[in-house]
């Protein structure tokens, strides 16, 4: 097999791969016997007639696209190899000979990774962020462990207040009249919550149980429901409920009663080194950001389209997995939201083309700096994922296809790399 490259556009090669006729006789019968069930020849039972009997009857091209289809894939795979060509698109075909006796000649143009040019990645000027944890940052942690341990107690002799907790009944009017999805019976509603449309929750400040009040508001601009967009709603709500929380001193107690320690002394010691440990790890994340950002935004990369279109299929198809959990798909959320699918696509663009630049910049770095990933920390990066999934190592390395060890392989590059910045 031959093979030749050249450059047709910036980022777009044609390779003409020549496959010599022993190897292109031997596709044809292939694809013979692959196909020989399908023909009927006088005289002969079906799938007994032989291959030149079909081809006198059917044509002698019977057999070629097949033979085509079962030799290309391997001789365009070996054309790469040759060529140190690494495709980020499916390759646009075209045959140039085809025939009994004769080379099999064909094209092959195909979009590549971009060259990449480093800019500065040693030595950047960037400090991470000095971690400064006080006791009043635990006394913070501690009344929001209080509210969320609070009681709901029902409320009697007082008008509603900021942050109480309503059970309602509204029915909503516009010009008038009543709308669609305007009218709910026994709603919660924590006041100043910021669940309903600007100014509703306000305006049930002062309301007594039991009575009704006028709630006057506008619908956003931007609401999701096109037929309630910028109109003007008069909301009548009565209000069955009013609950407010009560909180638990905190004390020895109340540090029995959400922890399993025994004083409260003992309790914010526990908070204090659980929050130096959740901002140590957020300033060092931060840190190998902002050292990553600093190193794609010096590196020129002109990224092909189809790798920027790729990466949006990623961030969506992600996207739709994480709504289905949820009992919802894309397609009803973009809906939801009041957008069409170009525009909601379009809006994670620029995050796509950040995602492939970084991509590139990194395994850039990893070639340069010549990182490669050791049989001895490949089966680190496994145990470790065995023990994310609760599985034996053995058992999870039964799971793994070839693709998923070339993963984990370009896992522990890139972390290597990204270690090697922080270093540098």
């Amino acid at each position: 097999m031959k093979s030749k490259v050249e450059n047709v556009e910036k980022n777009v090669v044609k390779l003409t791969i020549e496959v010599d006729a022993e190897t292109f006789a031997e596709g044809l019968k292939k694809a013979y016997l692959k196909n020989k069930n399908r023909f009927m020849v006088p005289g002969f039972r079906k799938g007994k007639a032989p291959m030149h009997l079909i081809e006198r009857n059917y044509g002698e091209g019977v057999f070629y696209e097949d033979a085509f289809n079962i030799v290309c894939p391997q001789a365009y795979e070996q054309a790469l190899k040759d060529n140190n060509i690494e495709p980020v698109s499916r390759p646009e075909l075209d045959i140039d000979q085809i025939g009994k006796g004769k080379d099999l000649i064909f094209t092959a143009k195909v979009t590549v990774k971009p060259e990449v040019i480093l800019g500065e990645y040693k030595g950047l000027n960037i400090e991470k962020d000095t971690v400064n944890i006080t006791d009043e940052d635990v006394q913070k942690e501690l009344e929001k462990i209080q509210d969320k341990n609070a009681r709901l107690v029902s409320v009697e002799n007082r008008p509603v207040k900021e942050k109480d907790t309503l059970n309602i009944d509204f029915k909503g009017f516009i010009d008038g009249e009543p709308f669609e999805g305007g009218e709910a019976e026994g709603i919660t509603l924590v006041v100043g919550s910021g669940t309903f449309i600007p100014g509703f929750e306000e305006q049930l400040i002062g309301a007594e149980k039991g009575g009704e009040i006028e709630v006057n508001v506008k619908f956003p601009d931007d609401y999701h429901n096109e037929e309630l967009k910028g109109k003007e709603a008069v909301f009548k709500v009565v209000v069955n409920e009013i609950k407010e929380k009560e909180l638990h001193v905190i004390d020895d107690e109340f540090a029995q009663d959400v922890s399993e320690f025994d004083t409260l002394e003992e309790f914010k010691a526990s908070i204090m080194e659980r929050l130096i440990k959740e901002a140590e790890e957020a300033a060092e994340k931060k840190y190998e950001n902002d050292v990553i950002d600093k190193t794609v935004e010096n590196a020129g990369i002109d990224i092909p389209e189809v790798m920027i279109e790729q990466q949006l299929d990623n961030i969506l198809n992600r996207l739709d997995m994480t709504l289905r959990y949820q009992g919802m798909d894309l397609n009803s959320y973009i809906k939801m939201i009041g957008t069409d699918e170009d525009t909601f696509r379009n809006s994670y663009r620029e995050r796509a083309v950040k995602d492939v630049k970084t991509q590139l910049t990194l395994e850039k770095i990893a070639k340069v700096e010549n990182i490669e990933a050791t049989d001895e920390e490949v089966v680190a990066e496994i145990a470790k994922s065995a023990e994310k999934y609760n599985k034996s190592v053995e058992d999870f390395k039964k799971h793994l296809q070839n693709d998923d060890i070339e993963y984990i392989k370009e896992t522990v590059i890139l972390n290597k790399t990204i270690e090697l910045m922080k270093q540098k």
